[in-house]
């Protein structure tokens, strides 16, 4: 049985996809053209919906939109980042976060995100390294004082950064926040589990268990999210970038 979604919440995420499209692409032909990425049809027996254009030839984006089904219209706003709370809802924030700050993580993420249908073992792998990504630019920090180890793994690196950022679940925490490091580490534990023993990053053979359902692949992927979030604002609450030092400024070089 699918899920049933609001026409409300529908109708205002079609608004927001329509405005995204364009600021994404610009032109009508460069939205159809990325709109007929996502068509899926075979022969007239089947189409998965249908582009729907206006009277002067141009695609009516807000009838093609409205014909979809909702389960295609939420992914059609992962992709284009924007907010879907009923589905993923990290997706969007944790794709702000990291684009500028940290690329390689942004890389392999949006990766991931593109492999997460047709290859769930290999969105698993990769949302793992691109957690790993993070982990690792935050710990370059000299005030965090973490010494840098190329072989540890995922939770390895956690374990050092929450540590570092004076959260590793020990008694000088009050219980409750205790058990939500500990929860936290967890995560990423099984995280890295889960990319060892059930995805092909690592070898299989033929009768090994693989990951091989979506919704698990985005289960795996909304925890990432939520966790690559949490530690990136947590460490910029806890150590701000520095500011520049204003006596250094040359009046010289001021542009007026």
């Amino acid at each position: 049985m699918k899920p049933l979604i609001s026409p409300l919440y529908l109708y205002r995420l079609i608004q927001e996809v329509k405005e995204k499209l364009f600021d994404s692409f610009g032109s009508y032909d460069n939205v159809r053209m990325y709109l007929e990425r996502w068509h899926d049809s075979n022969g007239w027996n089947y189409q998965n919906f249908q582009l729907f254009n206006r009277d002067d030839g141009k695609i009516d984006v807000l009838k093609t939109l409205n014909g979809m089904e909702g389960e295609l219209l939420l992914k059609i706003a992962v992709d284009l980042g924007v907010a879907t709370p009923d589905y993923i809802p990290m997706v969007a924030t944790f794709r702000n976060e990291i684009k500028s700050s940290y690329k390689t993580a942004y890389q392999t993420f949006e990766k991931a995100m593109r492999d997460v249908e047709e290859h769930p073992n290999i969105a698993v792998g990769l949302v793992n390294s691109a957690l790993e990504s993070i982990i690792k630019e935050i710990c370059k920090d000299d005030r965090l004082k973490v010494v840098a180890d190329e072989r540890n793994t995922l939770y390895d690196l956690a374990q050092n950064l929450l540590k570092a950022l004076g959260i590793y679940p020990n008694n000088s925490l009050p219980e409750e926040v205790r058990n939500i490091a500990s929860g936290l580490l967890k995560i990423a534990h099984q995280i890295e589990k889960l990319r060892s023993s059930k995805t092909y990053f690592h070898g299989k053979a033929d009768d090994d268990k693989i990951v091989n359902d979506p919704l698990l692949a985005y289960f795996t992927v909304n925890s990432v999210t939520t966790v690559g979030v949490f530690l990136i604002n947590f460490y910029k609450a806890k150590f701000p970038p520095p500011m520049g030092n204003q006596n250094n400024i040359n009046p010289d070089e001021l542009p007026f």
